[in-house]
């Protein structure tokens, strides 16, 4: 019982996030969200590799994805991209003005051990851009 007490506190200080399941997340929907992530990454000064990063792509295929030459979209690249902008949604909820939102992603954060939220982002797994996201979306009240 105390196991299903401690979940209980548990899912009240972190709330899960509710995406659609990525089946229905369409390849026109992926491609949309692949050219929004390309400008929000200018909007946070993300370089290319920073970027190929964050997506799980080589450099190179991101760099030849930019130019609008795209190829597979994975489940896994769909929810990249669905957690992004899920954390673009959430700044952009949470800061009136958006500059400011674009440069918390860089700024330290107690939260993360004073490391940045794109430091975070950057280690890699998609487990690390969810952690970032369901941060943003207890902050400004879940849904």
């Amino acid at each position: 019982m105390a196991d299903g007490v401690a979940m209980r506190v548990e899912e009240v200080q972190s709330p899960p996030t509710i995406v659609a399941p990525l089946s229905v997340i369409s390849d026109e929907e992926a491609a949309a969200m692949f050219r929004a992530a390309v400008n929000l990454f200018a909007l946070w000064k993300v370089t290319d590799k920073e970027a190929a990063v964050l997506l799980d792509l080589p450099v190179r295929s991101y760099a030849r994805w930019k130019t609008g030459t795209t190829a597979h979209w994975s489940r896994d690249l769909k929810a990249r991209l669905s957690n992004l902008m899920g954390i673009h949604k959430a700044l952009r909820i949470m800061f009136q003005e958006p500059q400011r939102g674009y440069d918390w992603i860089r700024a330290p954060n107690t939260v993360f051990s004073g490391r940045s939220a794109l430091s975070v982002m950057l280690d890699g797994d998609l487990t690390d851009l969810m952690r970032v996201r369901r941060y943003l979306d207890a902050e400004r009240g879940g849904w």
